[in-house]
């Protein structure tokens, strides 16, 4: 069992509720790479703390000769080389399921915020514009059809809720998913073609670097809503900010971003955009599951017990 003596290397910046949590257990090191980019060497160290935006690359692990966890917040692991973690013994722990519901729930939000202008509507009372103009009209969701791309997790949750919603759901993805009740559309221009609504909740990483592209843009047309909750590297923004600007696609609804915090600053043009920072798992519940299950793995993997590795997949 980790005594209070062991350390958490703290290899990006993380939530200050996560930082306050394990702080009641561990002590807390920050860690940053120098300035001629390498990782400086910590032997001693058990415990790596990173987050799926962040990642962990085998030079950080050769920097910790006696790393035997990587505890990383959040679903995503396209950024921590995991070939490089199983060579060497180091155990990966990461934070899925917690977040589902949540994220899922954003997506459906955003499809609302953007097609009936919930934003842009709250962004016209605020300007006290409407003593003297209409704002224009919206448009319906229930009996469009919703095109997701990737029916993992938070894709099947997605699904069931837009067909909940009186959405006719339509997929994609690697390969059909036995069992799936929906109909699966192998190309994504093609799905994005038979869809008012486009939700992407893939993986990141190259398999899906730039997957909509002005192609699927196009396919999906001017009556079309882009919807992001996967990640930034999964939709190729300047085609994006093109289709917004020759009013190709209807709009888009965006939680994440190909670099972030630092986002394309053309898309704060677009009425017809919703931003968020990165927000759909951000709830209280979600944050209090997320810190118990990093709490667990760092203890856990220091008593032999099992725990969620996405190495061993235990």
């Amino acid at each position: 069992m980790i005594s209070a003596a062991d350390t958490v290397l703290v290899v990006t910046p993380v939530p200050k509720d996560l930082r306050d949590a394990l702080s009641a257990d561990y002590a807390l090191r920050d860690h940053a790479r120098g300035g001629d980019g390498a990782w400086p060497s910590a032997p001693g160290i058990r415990v790596a703390l990173t987050t799926s935006m962040a990642g962990a690359d085998a030079a950080l692990m050769d920097a910790l000769p006696d790393l035997a966890l990587i505890a990383c917040q959040g679903v995503g692991l396209d950024k921590i080389d995991l070939d490089a973690a199983k060579a060497r013994g180091i155990a990966v722990a990461h934070t899925p399921d917690v977040l589902t519901q949540d994220t899922a729930d954003f997506a459906i939000a955003l499809i609302y915020a953007v097609s009936r202008n919930i934003v842009r509507a709250d962004r016209f009372m605020r300007a006290g514009r409407w003593a003297s103009e209409r704002m224009i009209p919206s448009r319906r969701v229930s009996g469009k059809s919703c095109g997701i791309v990737g029916l993992g997790r938070i894709g099947e949750t997605v699904a069931r809720q837009a067909a909940g919603i009186g959405l006719t759901v339509r997929y994609s993805g690697p390969r059909p998913k036995p069992g799936a009740p929906y109909p699966f559309v192998a190309d994504v221009a093609e799905l994005a073609r038979q869809s008012d609504y486009l939700v992407l909740t893939c993986p990141g990483g190259p398999a899906t670097q730039h997957l909509v592209d002005a192609r699927v843009l196009e396919a999906l047309g001017p009556d079309g809503i882009l919807i992001n909750i996967s990640r930034g590297s999964v939709v190729d923004e300047a085609a994006l900010v093109a289709a917004l600007q020759e009013g190709r696609i209807a709009g888009a609804g965006l939680d994440v971003f190909a670099v972030e915090p630092q986002f394309d600053q053309a898309l704060l043009a677009f009425e017809n955009v919703v931003l968020q920072p990165h927000y759909a798992s951000i709830t209280f519940e979600t944050r209090k599951a997320i810190i118990g299950m990093l709490r667990a793995a760092i203890a856990k993997a220091f008593d032999s017990s099992t725990f969620r590795n996405r190495i061993s997949k235990t």
